[in-house]
């Protein structure tokens, strides 16, 4: 005799149920856990869509990390499965896109906040360092970013002049480069800081601005332009 896995409906009693707590009082009153809940729609055995939320949370140390977190990592999760695992990672990809609007119509000098975020739910989840840049228009709004590299566990190879090279293609007025450090740690190492002169002093001939490089170290990021290093 199979099993049946627990539905967000049928356990929880009426009151506590989030779908329908969302439908009266709107998304605002629910907790993260049961944000996700609605989105999962079912637990597993032994466990409720809203307990299934909360384990997950404590997992990967809160929505950030959650979102941020690789298939596999999710898959590792007991009980989780192929299509849960699935929808936490469109969920991801449909919050990097909005971000990604949001700078294309705004001035990225203006949100710093949302610069940092696109960066992190890019890069933060990859086992290997990658670099990425992100071309602006003279309005510092956002054309469009590109994988530079993806590297070993502890090196990407970036090369200025295809930074450059791109820079012209796409038209932009100023770049913002960022990378990841898998290793957890997000303070700049020496081949950053030298990496970060070289590709600015490369945009300049071009009379391309470099405005920022931001490394992303799991839930933290770093700006070498805040360091006095751009």
């Amino acid at each position: 005799m199979s099993i049946a896995t627990p539905s967000l409906q049928a356990a929880l009693p009426p009151e506590e149920r989030p779908r329908e707590r969302l439908l009266r009082h709107g998304p605002g009153v629910l907790t993260d856990a049961e944000l996700l809940a609605v989105l999962l729609r079912t637990g597993t055995p032994g466990c409720n869509a809203v307990e299934l939320g909360r384990r997950l949370l404590a997992e990967f140390g809160g929505l950030r990390g959650l979102l941020a977190a690789s298939r596999d990592e999710l898959r590792r999760v007991r009980g989780l499965g192929e299509v849960k695992a699935g929808q936490l990672q469109a969920i991801l990809e449909l919050a990097r896109r909005e971000l990604a609007e949001t700078l294309s119509r705004g001035d990225a000098l203006s949100n710093p906040g949302d610069v940092r975020r696109y960066c992190a739910t890019t890069l933060a989840h990859r086992q290997v360092e990658c670099c990425m840049a992100l071309y602006l228009d003279a309005r510092n709004r956002l054309i469009t970013s590109e994988l530079l590299s993806q590297g070993t566990l502890a090196q990407a190879t970036v090369y200025p002049r295809e930074i450059v090279r791109a820079a012209l293609r796409h038209h932009a007025a100023s770049v913002i480069l960022a990378h990841n450090h898998p290793s957890g740690n997000p303070e700049p190492s020496q081949a950053d800081e030298h990496l970060t002169r070289h590709v600015r002093n490369a945009l300049a001939l071009v009379d391309v601005r470099l405005l920022d490089h931001i490394i992303v170290a799991g839930r933290q990021t770093t700006s070498l332009a805040e360091r006095g290093i751009v």
